[in-house]
């Protein structure tokens, strides 16, 4: 069977740590893109889903990002928070 080459590149640390996963699962990098890509044939698209992140959504990661309204006082207002 032939053969194609993909050249990709990727954080080493990425790397390293998705082929220690792919390790685990007794699984070649290779074989994970290869079925990364049969799927991406049989759904005809990528094969998760992929959001454009509402306004609220940005603020949040922004905020994340900035470490801003990342207060929490206790785990019952977490919990009240989490549940809203």
């Amino acid at each position: 069977m032939k053969t194609s080459i993909i050249n990709a590149r990727i954080r080493p640390e990425l790397k390293t740590d998705v082929e220690a996963i792919l390790g685990q699962l007794g699984i070649t990098t290779t074989q994970a893109i290869t079925m990364f890509f049969e799927q991406v044939k049989i759904n005809r698209g990528i094969p998760f889903e992929l959001k454009i992140p509402n306004d609220e959504t940005i603020k949040a990661m922004n905020d994340a990002r900035n470490n801003r309204d990342m207060e929490v006082t206790s785990i019952e207002e977490l919990k009240i928070d989490l549940s809203r």
